[in-house]
């Protein structure tokens, strides 16, 4: 055999391997469709609870807490509104023990502020708080700055904003009224966490942390300091003082009354304006 004969039956042999079979066919990258849904706003919903340092939820006993939500990007308001419900169960916040990530205040019914925002991408937004709105001159504000990612919502505890301070209020006497010069009054005052739990000894706010004390002001200048003692009763705190004499207050004197405890970084102040009267003369004996 020759090689022109090799040659011609090779030559078959070699065409059918050069012929691509559909089997060895190596399929072209195929792309995959866009998906319609994803940029469709995704319903977010938002929990934020407003506390006191230390203490339970501002619920609408001291008439709660406004919380606004704010576009850090646009300055734009997202949403705003009123934090109401309950203060929330004293054991399970306050006594029980728990582990890290455990929830605090979602465990027990308690007040919040619940909201649903339609989020087509994640937004940087401002949260803020004020209260107790019951008492303006307590409310503190406080705010915080977070993500929000479309579709993820924030529930259990939520978004946990905390207030710090105290509520103090002058109970007697009230503010406003005449006090006669040279008279021995009693000041008395209630001491509240920003929740509205009573601040007494030995409980779960004890007073005996707190330094409390009462002054008594002609303008800016504080004539006394008084160390206040627990009364025993819902009205707090108490401590005796002599009004002085209404030549020297002529536009009367000023009531001021202190919370503070350094150790936990609440504090407040309560004050309260009183004129004061001619003091009372003795009757003139009948001849």
């Amino acid at each position: 055999m020759n090689r022109v004969d090799i040659r011609l039956r090779l030559l078959p042999l070699l065409l059918i391997l050069l012929i691509p079979l559909p089997c060895f066919a190596i399929p072209a990258e195929t792309i995959p469709p866009p998906n319609p849904h994803l940029n469709e706003p995704k319903p977010t919903t938002i929990l934020v609870r407003v506390v006191a340092h230390g203490s339970m939820v501002l619920g609408k006993d001291i008439g709660g807490a406004r919380v606004t939500i704010t576009d850090v990007a646009s300055g734009q308001i997202l949403v705003s509104g009123l934090q109401q419900g309950d203060a929330g169960d004293q054991n399970q916040i306050m006594r029980t023990p728990r582990l890290m990530g455990e929830p605090v205040y979602s465990s027990r019914a308690s007040a919040s502020f619940t909201t649903t925002l339609e989020l087509t991408h994640p937004m940087l937004v401002d949260i803020a708080a004020e209260g107790p709105l019951a008492y303006p001159t307590a409310t503190q504000r406080v705010s915080t700055r977070t993500w929000l990612i479309p579709g993820h919502d924030l529930t259990s505890d939520g978004i946990v904003l905390t207030l710090y301070g105290y509520i103090i209020q002058i109970e007697h006497p009230k503010s406003g009224e005449p006090l006669i010069a040279k008279d021995d009054v009693m000041l008395r005052a209630s001491v509240r966490t920003l929740s509205g739990a009573l601040v007494r000894p030995h409980g779960d706010w004890d007073s005996r942390k707190v330094h409390i004390y009462g002054e008594v002001l002609i303008g800016d200048r504080v004539l006394e300091r008084l160390q206040m003692f627990y009364s025993g009763d819902d009205t707090g705190f108490e401590a005796p003082f002599f009004v002085p004499p209404s030549k020297d207050a002529p536009d009367g004197i000023t009531l001021r009354v202190v919370a503070a405890d350094p150790a936990s970084g609440n504090f407040g102040v309560g004050h309260a304006k009183y004129p004061v009267l001619s003091e009372r003369l003795p009757p003139k004996s009948p001849r």
